[in-house]
């Protein structure tokens, strides 16, 4: 595919929809659908599944009921990624989320999401992971009483320089972590699958905790944030081939295969352990590798969740920048950012900056000894609050561009984006109402990006430049991109 035609259909060819972006070069299609379902459910499939099914069962009324919130939760991401993948396939950028904001909801809100992206979901998101793999990872080879920073503080520069080294480092490190993560699923079903049953036989009915609706309604956000993630595939959109068809055939097989993944998973759970013994187990895949295998399983359920950790850690540095690299290209004050490495086929000083940002946040979990924690409480809200804006920006953009040739069109609209809405909502009162000041930290520094957002509007009341064409220095002022 050319440049020219590329450009045609659907990336902004630059800075502000017009000329070339800083650096004179562009993202283009790279990445295959498959390379698209290995980051997809490498993102998706993290450490999650090895942690949140004993939190799930503790809140459900039965083994039938664990299962079925499990299928629900795929089906509940499925619509999701269905909105994804109508606004992906329309408008194809590696600005993601960013791009539908500033369409529909205005430059103000986009670039706070792009503030956000910068500041505290992806690289909240990657010190977070980061710590998990430092746990794991300690087990193996303790490295002194910061262990499990030291690790993570490593997995952030490792794998930040895999993607700086080009995308194809970095896809086919992702590709092999991927399989590794499946092969690692597939052992613990088929254990679990094979073992002989519980003694005390396994418990069919009943709760081992919270029961009736309160119980079963947060045992589903623990499910929802164990399938979170597969909206990262909208900031490669633009680097996908056929990325107006193939996005949503990359969305719709990787999450089909997650759920199964995450079904069979929790049926094995179920099989070898029954619904207390998954309900009352911190590390629920060790106990069942345990189990059937022996004591010696402990190294390699370590070595498996780490290969899980180290998969959603490089799918989201790859992806997280896309976005630190739409915040350089639309708005002069960041230009370094928008700048867009030919020869790595990846923006490398967004990348950069990333890590640094990451490094960072690893820092400050190590300070409070709560790592993991922390992270979880520092993203979560801003998470949901973006993911919601999202949604409402489908129904937008429905509204006011209907002429629009939409290669993929969401099926029972309005109420598929509507019930999508719904959920983000709901999720972003839990993320509020259940977590402690890291929540408030997380929309504090959120907040510090109107600090530059007041800045470049002040700029923007300035006298037109004739040197940028006669635009403002604030970005694309009310133009929209094509």
């Amino acid at each position: 595919m050319t440049r020219e035609r590329y450009q045609r259909e659907g990336q902004p060819s630059g800075a502000h929809g017009q000329g070339a972006p800083p650096s004179g070069a562009l993202p283009l299609p790279t990445l295959r659908v498959m390379d698209a379902i290995a980051l997809i459910v490498g993102i998706v499939v993290g450490a999650g599944i090895f942690r949140t099914p004993s939190l799930v069962a503790q809140n459900s009324g039965g083994g039938g009921t664990v299962l079925l919130l499990w299928s629900l939760g795929g089906l509940v991401s499925l619509i999701g990624a269905m909105c994804y993948a109508e606004l992906a396939s329309t408008w194809p950028n590696a600005g993601g989320d960013y791009h539908y904001l500033r369409r529909a909801l205005g430059e103000s809100l986009a670039f706070l999401f792009a503030w956000a992206r910068l500041t505290v979901i992806p690289t909240g998101s990657i010190a977070l992971l980061g710590f998990i793999f430092g746990d794991y990872a300690s087990q193996l080879l303790p490295l002194g009483d910061h262990s499990s920073a030291v690790y993570a503080a490593l997995s952030v520069v490792v794998l930040t320089g895999l993607n700086v080294a080009g995308i194809h480092l970095g896809k086919w490190t992702q590709n092999l972590l991927t399989v590794a993560v499946v092969v690692g699923l597939g052992l613990v079903i088929v254990a679990g699958l094979l073992s002989p049953p519980p003694n005390p036989p396994p418990v069919t009915g009943g709760t081992p905790g919270g029961a009736g609706h309160a119980g079963w309604g947060l045992a589903m956000v623990f499910v929802l944030l164990t399938y979170g993630g597969w909206n990262e595939a909208a900031y490669i959109s633009s680097e996908l081939r056929g990325a107006r068809r193939g996005i949503a055939s990359a969305l719709l097989w990787s999450l089909v295969a997650v759920t199964c993944l995450y079904v069979l998973v929790n049926v094995a759970y179920l099989k070898a352990l029954g619904l207390a013994g998954v309900a009352q187990s911190d590390a629920v895949a060790a106990e069942l590798l345990r189990r059937v295998v022996g004591p010696g399983s402990a190294q390699l359920i370590s070595l498996i969740i780490c290969a899980a950790v180290l998969t959603s850690s490089n799918a989201t540095v790859l992806m997280g920048s896309r976005t630190n690299y739409a915040l350089g290209r639309d708005f002069p004050m960041f230009s370094p950012l928008g700048r867009w490495s030919a020869r790595a086929g990846s923006p490398v000083n967004a990348l950069l900056v990333q890590g640094t940002l990451s490094l960072a946040l690893v820092g400050v979990g190590a300070i409070t000894r709560r790592g993991f924690e922390t992270m979880v409480e520092y993203t979560a809200p801003v998470f949901w609050f973006f993911f919601l804006l999202t949604g409402i920006s489908l129904l937008v953009l429905r509204r006011r561009e209907p002429d629009v040739v939409r290669p993929f069109r969401v099926p029972l609209y309005p109420l598929t984006p509507l019930l999508f809405c719904a959920t983000c909502a709901y999720l972003l009162y839990s993320s509020l109402a259940y977590t402690g000041t890291g929540a408030l930290v997380g929309v504090a520094v959120l907040a510090t990006g109107l600090v530059p957002l007041v800045l470049m509007r002040r700029k923007a009341r300035q006298p037109r430049n004739p040197l940028h064409g006669g635009r403002t220095p604030w970005g694309l002022g009310r133009q929209r991109s094509a």
